[in-house]
């Protein structure tokens, strides 16, 4: 009976039959050895009950507890857990500037394909005509570099962190200056730029983008240095709207979707061929570039709120450029004071914003005190990009329990806080936002500028956090919850536990066959359609382990 747990199968049928047997002193004479036989039989019996209450255990243990104790199985061998996490579904990157997306690679063939100069010094893209190829010119054509390994080289790490290393520049200012040196490419290959981002993002199990994109090619700005400045921005938006700015809006939106479809186009989406990018759904958010002058800065944000009210593949906006320069510094309480007008015509149309994209020294102490709540209370953000400053605040405690009741979402960059700010490990507040209950979730920010990409941003949180499975599910739900698609969410509850809406509670969420009241809940919202599609691919990740 020694291998009685590898026999449990028939454990049943033997417990049955040895319970049934009766020893009394009235047939003690049958059997001799009485005794003997009683012991066997209450070892039979107890080896039985314990091979069948480990069944019971086993069978009831869930596929979200199995995938767990794989996942902290390989917890100390990081290249399986790469593996692990390369498959894991991931929900939505809420935080990805579309520029920075692109990998360096990529943004030469752009500039070849437009027969564009390189300096050779800078790395800095130059309109034609170039120099020839020759070491000693300052001007080559960029297609030279494919011939010369050390002026590719030079331009790659010129346009990403790649082989940065601390000297005479800051990781903050190598970072940000890359963006003007391939910006000429960027700009005038947006859809293929979408393609090439939403297609690794389809490989890494991600179902849902929402890129940062300044989409006007600089019309609003241009429109608002031209009508001029007035502090009085119910006269100014009048003033703009009048000056052509809502033609500002139709154009961008063509632009748009012009660009959007070529994106599907490179990807044969649609075809027998179809690339993984076509999996995703992508919305956009028009990104203000607030380091501009006010008049421009105020162009942009009404812009933002005009094309998220009218064209649905704009869900939002946001201000960018690098918080810590004078002009955002200088004007924040200004643009705060815009966007609470501005919410207060548009109430409707989401805002999320960075904030908190700051560090002790890079900034004088008092610009880190406020700039989150600011930006939450006076802002109307429902989102903040970063908040790394945040035990700066001013009564960070109450501030963290402020930004939970009000389920304002923390978009997490592991790898640009580190590149940029310097902030990683048990100094960056990850730990502090899960401890407050603020819902957050794991983003990429710039991944082709950072080198990096969303699997590697959960390979940081495991290994910089100590975070467990359930913790990256969570963050992955976070991100379709706290997404900007249109329509109620699938979930009723998020704090402790994630509880469907009424009409789903009786369906095992992501089944291909949800309740006629469930299905008909779905058919109403398209982001409760997107985690539902969410929750169908990690029950498929799960039932391997």
């Amino acid at each position: 009976m020694s291998n009685s747990a590898e026999t449990s199968p028939s454990c049943p049928s033997l417990c049955l039959r040895a319970s049934v047997v009766k020893i009394s002193p009235r047939n003690y004479n049958a059997f001799p050895d009485v005794g003997g036989l009683e012991l066997t039989l209450r070892i039979v019996i107890h080896r039985c009950l314990v091979a069948l209450l480990f069944s019971a255990l086993a069978g009831a243990q869930s596929a979200e507890e199995k995938t767990s104790k794989y996942f902290e199985s390989v917890r100390k061998q990081p290249p399986l857990m790469l593996a692990f996490l390369r498959e894991m579904p991931k929900g939505g990157d809420l935080h990805n500037h579309l520029d920075g997306a692109i990998y360096a690679e990529d943004l030469i063939d752009f500039a070849a394909s437009d027969n564009l100069c390189v300096d050779r010094t800078s790395s800095r893209l130059i309109a034609p005509p170039c120099d020839s190829c020759e070491k000693y010119t300052s001007k080559p054509a960029i297609q030279c570099a494919y011939a010369d390994h050390v002026l590719y080289n030079q331009i790659i790490d010129a346009w990403s962190m790649r082989n940065w290393r601390p000297g005479d520049e800051s990781g903050h200012d190598h970072f940000f200056a890359t963006f003007e040196k391939f910006g000429l490419a960027s700009h005038t290959h947006v859809a293929e730029g979408i393609a090439t981002v939403i297609n690794r993002a389809g490989r890494e199990h991600l179902q849902y983008v929402e890129f940062m994109h300044t989409a006007d090619g600089g019309a609003a700005p241009e429109l608002g240095m031209k009508v001029g400045w007035d502090a009085d921005f119910a006269k100014l938006r009048e003033k703009l709207l009048s000056a052509g700015l809502r033609d500002v809006a139709s154009a961008t939106s063509k632009k748009l979707v012009e660009d959007d479809t070529r994106a599907r186009t490179e990807l044969k989406c649609g075809t027998p061929d179809a690339e993984p990018g076509c999996n995703l759904n992508v919305r956009y958010i028009y990104q203000v570039l607030r380091g501009l002058p006010h008049e421009a800065v105020f162009a942009q944000i009404l812009l933002g709120f005009e094309l998220a009210s009218s064209d649905p593949l704009f869900v939002g906006l946001n201000l960018v450029m690098p918080e810590d320069w004078y002009v955002p510094i200088h004007d924040f309480n200004e643009h705060m004071a815009m966007l609470d007008y501005l919410h207060g015509v548009y109430p409707k149309v989401h805002i999320s914003l960075h904030a908190g994209e700051i560090a002790m020294g890079l900034v004088p102490p008092e610009d880190l005190t406020f700039h989150i709540r600011a930006s939450v209370e006076r802002g109307h953000a429902e989102r903040i990009g970063h908040g790394v400053d945040i035990m700066n605040e001013k009564d960070p405690i109450g501030l963290l329990k402020e930004m939970a009741a009000r389920n304002v979402l923390v978009e997490i960059n592991l790898t640009s806080n580190d590149q940029i700010l310097g902030v990683t490990g048990e100094d960056h507040p990850l730990p502090v936002y899960l401890k407050y209950k603020v819902p957050v979730a794991l983003s990429t920010d710039d991944e082709g500028v950072a080198r990096s990409d969303m699997t590697h941003e959960y390979l940081r949180a495991v290994e910089g956090h100590h975070l467990a499975y359930a913790d990256l599910k969570r963050m992955a739900r976070q991100s379709l919850e706290h997404s900007f698609l249109p329509g109620e969410g699938l979930w009723a509850e998020t704090k402790v536990v994630f509880r469907p809406v009424s009409v789903c509670v009786g369906d095992s969420t992501g089944t291909e066959r949800p309740s006629p009241g469930c299905e008909k809940f779905l058919a109403t919202s398209e982001r409760a359609r997107e985690q539902w599609k969410l929750e169908a691919a990690f029950a498929s990740f799960e039932k391997k382990y």
